[in-house]
């Protein structure tokens, strides 16, 4: 229950370039949220205990948690939803006051999933029976819980470091799912994208660096019908893999829409109210489109 003016943040490190304060600003004002504040706080691992036990009290109403703090978390929490465990990552925190007065109590929820499941939405993918993930890090595990929503149990993950992997197979074990892992190169995305059962969409969580490399691969399948494209990152945009794939023929939706359905669901949770999503939207864009090079 809202009783009055709260406090939230988005803490990790670096964090300064986080859309989350706008976004999470606008929501609260289309909510009539008076007096309640968010922020960018800049917090590594080594200080976030002393973070925690520092600053937080019953004014605080959550916390979001970006890199590389969403592991580093877990040990502070009280309970962990059953999503974030199974995915292994952690990137909102709600603050509780218990009863009677003593420290906040903290519980730990993943939206990156509904965020990753609403954005594929928005190119079109409801359901994927088939599905491909490129890159291995703490992303992958997220999308792996999104395509098992979406029907595909046993997606292929291409790596580029195969041995590095070990923490998807057990996010896939726990979400009681399959993975199959593979080298990432060009002749092995250029052999998926020429099979006879085609996916139905492609998660991108590699940098904008690593994508690039792919273009060519894309060019030769023009003209072919291509799945549609999560590309997470959306900073600089459109990266040069998904201008590729979109010139290729392909459906892209890129990673500032995955971030605003996260952070949706994030305010859903801190505030127990539903925002307007096209308001955070708005916010969100109008700061990218401020930036440098926006």
């Amino acid at each position: 229950m809202i009783t009055g003016p709260r406090r939230a943040a988005v803490l990790g490190h670096p964090v300064a370039h986080s859309l989350s304060p706008v976004m999470h600003r606008a929501a609260y004002e289309a909510l009539g949220l008076d007096g309640w504040r968010y922020e960018a706080i800049d917090v590594d691992e080594a200080s976030l205990g002393g973070f925690l036990t520092d600053s937080l009290d019953v004014g605080w109403a959550g916390l979001s948690l970006t890199m590389p703090l969403k592991r580093a978390i877990r040990p502070f929490l009280v309970e962990v939803s059953e999503l974030a465990d199974q995915v292994g990552a952690v990137n909102t925190v709600v603050v509780e006051s218990p009863a009677p007065a003593g420290p906040p109590l903290l519980r730990g929820y993943n939206t990156d999933v509904h965020g990753i499941i609403r954005a594929l939405g928005e190119a079109g993918v409801d359901r994927a029976a088939r599905a491909l993930v490129l890159g291995g890090g703490a992303t992958a595990a997220s999308a792996l819980a999104a395509l098992r929503e979406l029907g595909c149990r046993r997606p292929l993950v291409l790596v580029r470091s195969p041995e590095r992997a070990a923490h998807l197979f057990d996010a896939a074990e726990r979400l009681r799912t399959e993975v199959v892992v593979e080298h990432l190169d060009a002749d092995a995305l250029a052999a998926r994208l020429a099979s006879r059962q085609p996916d139905t969409a492609v998660i991108s969580t590699v940098p904008a660096t690593a994508g690039e490399s792919f273009v060519g691969v894309l060019a030769a399948h023009a003209g072919h019908r291509l799945p549609a494209l999560l590309d997470v990152i959306y900073a600089p945009w459109p990266t040069p893999l998904a201008s590729a794939w979109r010139d290729a023929g392909g459906a892209v939706v890129g990673g500032f829409a995955m971030l605003v359905h996260q952070a949706e669901g994030q305010v859903r949770l801190m505030t127990g109210r539903r925002p307007p999503i096209e308001v955070m939207r708005a916010a969100g864009q109008a700061e990218l489109d401020r930036r440098p090079g926006g």
